[in-house]
């Protein structure tokens, strides 16, 4: 039986985890924190839970994507609470709102009573992003020699580039990127294909997850040691052991010696060259490369509990920007921040399956760029210093102010509050630089921001967010894509079909 060690418990490491335990591997995963699960992660305060990372996902209806992959991962016992059928998102721009429903039905229709001259473009945009999606042999779980060519179009040209193509009403155009904080899209940048994914995900269907996320990393675990595997915490990999042609095993902080066949690292590239040093089977330029790959901006959020009964449960997202546009809000100043945020409520554990009348808590997030947070650096959390205190105070009543702005009555539901900062993102994920979402795609860049699952040690491979993309369907695909290098895309096709 061949050993297979796993650094990080993240979506990818545990759901690689999986499949590789259950076709015969004897998997260990090493995690460095406290607690599994990576961005899954969720944390108590004042009685009640939130989310960190995750907070709604997409595709999970029977039959769709992501509900044939849960099967598969055999996570059948989480629960759902499906958003708003007819506006699971709701886009606001300067004041107006615009509502984004599930199906190619509802959706078009939806938009076209707001704008009746673009119903024929509202058509071809759904059409498209739904043939780019269906084209992915990935992404509709379809085995093929390759992706028709029309995915290949896609990934060289910009979001905006397309939808501006498409589109003639500029407001329309907006209200159709207003999801760009669900993956930090940039204009000129980011691929087309890349909202298309991410669009189709959503517009199939779109729930939440009573309790919190952190129940997948939980059933995925649970599931890893029913096949014989186990998830150890508090094991920080500090270098990867090798020989003069291949990868043989991990040391931990504590000094720890794991022996391993093969080496899986669900953590951002940057990281696992720092695990790498003095490897000689690494050379210079690809460690100069990892270096410089580009990586999406970071995050800033507030967590807010609700006094009870006072804040009305929102079964959807809002999406709130000062601005006509969307773009560019990461593009912010001093004097202009915060110029758009996401604000969702968590969904409670429910035993009925009904909604709730009332939110416990919610979370708004905006970016935040690295160097606002760059001189703390390298100390602990909890023990920062009285002024980044402060500055998380300040930064959390301005982008509350702009929220009860947009929202009112928000501010004077909350009872408490707590923030995060790409610092925390950087502590508790390790992605380079806090970045919300790891490694960017930019259409300028090309093959220099692909990451890919194989490294140039044999035994060593990557998964996670970053070899594909982020969020719970991009971080499966690409573990599919990692153990179809072990396992056989046939043999991993075959079985999520069973």
């Amino acid at each position: 039986m061949k050993r297979c060690i796993i650094i990080g418990s993240g979506l990818g490491g545990l759901s690689c985890g999986v499949i590789l335990a259950r076709n015969g591997y004897q998997v260990t995963i090493l995690e460095q924190g406290t607690q599994i699960g990576g961005c899954l992660q969720c944390f108590r305060r004042d009685g009640v839970k939130f989310e960190t990372g995750m907070h709604f996902i997409g595709s999970a209806e029977r039959g769709q994507t992501l509900h044939r992959l849960m099967h598969y991962l055999e996570m059948d016992n989480i629960p759902l609470s499906r958003l708003d059928k007819h506006g699971y998102d709701v886009i606001s721009l300067s004041g107006e709102c615009f509502r984004l429903a599930n199906g190619r039905g509802p959706f078009i229709e939806q938009l076209s009573e707001r704008f009746p001259h673009e119903t024929d473009h509202i058509v071809t945009y759904y059409d498209l992003i739904e043939e780019i999606a269906r084209a992915s042999s990935l992404h509709s779980l379809r085995q093929a020699d390759n992706n028709a060519a029309i995915n290949t179009e896609y990934q060289i040209r910009s979001i905006d580039n397309v939808v501006d193509s498409i589109i003639t009403d500029p407001i329309l155009r907006n209200v159709l990127v207003g999801n760009l904080p669900l993956y930090a899209a940039e204009k000129g940048k980011t691929p087309f294909a890349t909202h298309a994914f991410i669009t189709d995900f959503y517009n199939q269907s779109a729930f939440r997850i009573p309790g919190g996320s952190d129940a997948i990393a939980h059933s995925l675990t649970d599931t890893l040691r029913r096949y014989g595997g186990d998830v150890m915490t508090r094991k920080k990999v500090t270098h990867i052991l090798c020989d003069s042609e291949k990868a043989t095993g991990v040391v931990t902080e504590d000094e720890s010696h794991y022996a391993a066949d093969l080496i899986l690292a669900s953590v951002h590239p940057s990281r696992l060259v720092e695990m790498l040093l003095d490897i000689p089977l690494i050379r210079p330029a690809y460690r100069a490369r990892i270096h410089q790959l580009p990586n999406t901006t970071g995050g800033f959020a507030v967590y807010m509990k609700f006094k009870p009964g006072t804040m009305p449960y929102l079964n959807h997202n809002y999406y709130g920007y000062r601005d006509p546009s969307p773009w560019a809000c990461e593009q912010y100043t001093d004097d202009d921040w915060p110029r758009g945020f996401l604000y969702m409520h968590m969904c409670p554990t429910v035993t009925d399956g009904s909604i709730p009348r009332f939110a416990e808590c919610g979370e708004l997030l905006s970016y935040m760029r690295f160097d606002e947070v760059e001189r703390w650096k390298g100390t602990q959390v909890g023990h920062r210093g009285a002024d980044y205190e402060a500055f998380k105070q300040a930064k959390a009543e301005r982008l509350i102010d702009e929220a009860n702005r947009q929202c009112p009555g928000l501010r004077a539901a909350i009872a408490a509050y707590w923030t995060s900062t790409p610092l925390t993102y950087l502590d508790y994920t390790g992605t380079e630089a806090g970045s919300m979402y790891g490694v960017a795609k930019d259409i300028n860049k090309g093959a220099a921001c692909h990451v890919q699952h194989k490294t140039k040690i044999p035994n060593l491979l990557l998964t996670g967010q970053n070899i594909n993309s982020h969020g719970m369907l991009g971080v499966l695909v690409g573990t599919i894509v990692t153990c179809s290098e072990l396992l056989t895309a046939e043999t991993i096709y075959q079985q999520i079909k069973e």
